[in-house]
């Protein structure tokens, strides 16, 4: 009798728990409007950004080259700008607003990649600099990332990965207990995995809407959006039988130019550069 009337209290905690998450835990991803699962505190992420950020930098090579370094920071800040703006005209502007945006280039001819972790902290590795080749195919991969922050797409799969591994009332315990317990789950959401384990892959669906996102960015910070086609073209040439990093778990090249050119029409109501 003792052990189902525990049963009965664990199951029903287990589904207090869940209703809370379902209720608490969802938010609407701009643009999209697709409602995701968001079970984490943005200013436990916002903490554990700082700190990682901060950690990859002390132990990355950044680079010394001012012409590239400005590059960076004067894209980086373009999109930053036309993101809060875009926030903004939106009635979204607290869901950035804690947002300390900082653009670094790290040297490492080897990596074609970048990223951007909650709070805007935003990496780019010089080995996608020959494939950006200029400003605007450098915003097409800023954009990218800082679009996958915004729509909290790591926070997502930080989410999906902490219930399938420590199920709901697990979960409420390592959150209120012990939040140190999700430091590797977020350093391989945010693609700092490579001493800790496998990147958690983004999802088709989130790829398809960092790209969409990403074009309207590109697009009000006064790049043109339509240069978004042959830079993944180039991408998907350099990747050759193994595509890089940066491509992983991105769709199919054929299917990504054609959900990019169907987007192109709406992103070019925001580019005020035809």
């Amino acid at each position: 009798m003792d052990m189902k009337i525990s049963n009965i209290r664990y199951l029903s905690k287990a589904a207090f728990i869940a209703l809370l998450i379902l209720l608490v835990g969802c938010s609407t991803v701009p643009v999209t409007g697709r409602k995701s699962l968001n079970i984490l505190p943005d200013s436990e992420l916002l903490s554990m950004s700082l700190q990682q950020y901060d950690d990859v930098l002390k132990k990355s090579k950044l680079s010394n080259d001012p012409a590239k370094v400005h590059m960076v920071k004067r894209v980086g800040e373009r999109i930053a700008s036309a993101t809060e703006q875009f926030f903004k005209e939106k009635g979204m502007e607290s869901e950035i607003r804690n947002y300390k945006w900082e653009f670094n280039l790290i040297e490492d001819d080897s990596v074609a990649n970048a990223w951007c972790m909650p709070g805007g902290k935003v990496a780019v590795y010089t080995g996608i600099l020959p494939i950006t080749q200029n400003d605007t195919g450098l915003a097409v991969v800023m954009g990218h990332e800082i679009s996958h922050a915004i729509a909290k797409h790591g926070n997502e799969r930080m989410s999906q990965q902490l219930l399938a591994q420590l199920g709901a009332v697990g979960l409420s315990a390592a959150l209120s207990s012990n939040p140190g317990a999700t430091s590797d789950i977020f350093m391989a959401a945010y693609g700092l995995g490579a001493n800790v384990g496998v990147l958690l892959p983004y999802s088709r669906v989130q790829e398809s809407e960092a790209d969409h996102i990403g074009l309207i960015l590109m697009a009000k910070a006064g790049y043109d959006p339509r240069e978004a086609v042959p830079f993944w073209k180039r991408m998907n040439e350099k990747g050759g039988s193994r595509p890089p990093e940066f491509l992983s778990t991105h769709p199919a090249p054929e299917t990504r130019i054609k959900e990019i050119e169907a987007e192109i029409p709406e992103a070019m109501k925001y580019y005020k550069g035809k």
